[in-house]
């Protein structure tokens, strides 16, 4: 006769718990920058779950051409803009960004890289792989992927 009772009010109990709570499937919401939604990719610029924004590998082109440009330091920094175009939509800033994975067929260019890499961050970097790779899509000499969290 106790269980009968007691069992109804222990799910009662478990379910209202804070810990029943966090179990919730958080939200799920796509991003994509404008000029990648003319092109018609199958694929998201970025995906967010929770406070968590997942963004697809990113590279330094201009979309009129579908080219890097000439110079690596430009492409870098179209690079670099797209990654905070993208983080904007979400608004996060590259200060969001807890880890990136860029590739790179040519580890000779490294140090031009970091050269721009590095001022796109006013609070720390985030934590980084960077991956020699055979040739990427357009002639890319680089390719970045990140996880950004909302602070």
């Amino acid at each position: 006769m106790k269980l009968r009772i007691l069992l109804p009010l222990a799910i009662w109990v478990l379910s209202a718990s804070p810990v029943a709570a966090q179990t919730a499937t958080p939200q799920r919401r796509e991003f994509s920058l404008p000029a990648s939604q003319k092109l018609g990719l199958p694929f998201a610029d970025a995906v967010q779950v929770g406070d968590t924004l997942y963004i697809s590998g990113r590279g330094g082109i201009d979309l009129a051409t579908m080219k890097p440009p000439a110079a690596v330091k430009d492409e870098v920094r179209l690079l670099m803009e797209d990654f905070k175009a993208v983080l904007a939509l979400a608004g996060m800033t590259m200060d969001d960004l807890v880890s990136v994975t860029v590739f790179c067929p040519d580890l000779q260019l490294y140090a031009e890289f970091n050269e721009i890499y590095r001022g796109y961050f006013a609070k720390g970097f985030p934590a980084r792989a960077f991956v020699g790779s055979g040739p990427l899509l357009f002639g890319m000499r680089f390719e970045m992927l990140g996880v950004a969290v909302k602070r």
